[in-house]
């Protein structure tokens, strides 16, 4: 599908898990960590490129990539808010890969994500032709997100706290669902990931 290497995945890393009190980008997960595990999954689309954002604690992350698979970029705005790392995200996006028709917004700490997800939302947007493939679970559509190009320029206006939810609710007529199970499942706290841990 000769369409595939016009999607570009950027996975947002940026955060400092305030929460959690430790860097989740570099938690433990089978035999890697839940950001090389999100990496390994998008890597396994076909012709896909991927570009991290990283934020708070970048130089111990960025020590754990492989650059020569995958674009970094450093998001020194990160405490601003989720916007900031989309927008970094998504200059980077631009300047790299200008060809480049789709762009899938995903992060770190759904440890569930799997290279089928990434898969379905780039088939259900061709498929249906709208402009937006957002996950669905527990009620909600969040990400893993593929947004066309033609939204880029809305995802650039984003300021603070707000993500993508707030285009896909404005745009809700273009937007198709994806199922992604255990979707909900995302690590922000020691229980969470104690509880993750355990399933294994």
């Amino acid at each position: 599908m000769e369409s595939k290497n016009k999607t570009v995945i950027v996975i947002l890393a940026a955060g400092n898990s305030s929460r959690l009190g430790q860097p989740k980008q570099l938690l433990g997960y089978k035999d890697s960590t839940l950001l090389k595990n999100t990496i390994a999954e998008a890597s396994l689309v076909p012709e896909v490129k991927i570009i991290v954002v990283t934020g708070a604690n970048n130089h111990l992350i960025e020590e754990e990539l492989d650059p020569s698979r995958i674009k970094i970029v450093f998001n020194p705005e990160w405490e601003s808010g989720m916007s900031s790392s989309i927008i970094c995200g998504l200059k980077k996006l631009s300047e790299l890969y200008p060809e480049s028709e789709n762009c899938i917004f995903a992060v770190c700490d759904q440890p569930y994500v799997s290279s089928l997800i990434f898969e379905n939302l780039i088939g259900e947007h061709y498929k249906t032709g709208k402009g937006i493939a957002a996950s669905a679970y527990s009620g909600t559509l969040g990400t893993p997100v593929l947004f066309n190009k033609k939204y880029f320029n809305e995802l650039l206006e984003l300021q603070g706290q707000e993500g993508a939810k707030k285009i896909i609710n404005t745009f809700s007529d273009d937007v198709v669902s994806v199922l992604f199970e255990k979707g909900n499942i995302d690590i922000d706290t020691e229980d969470d990931y104690n509880k993750l841990m355990s399933e294994f």
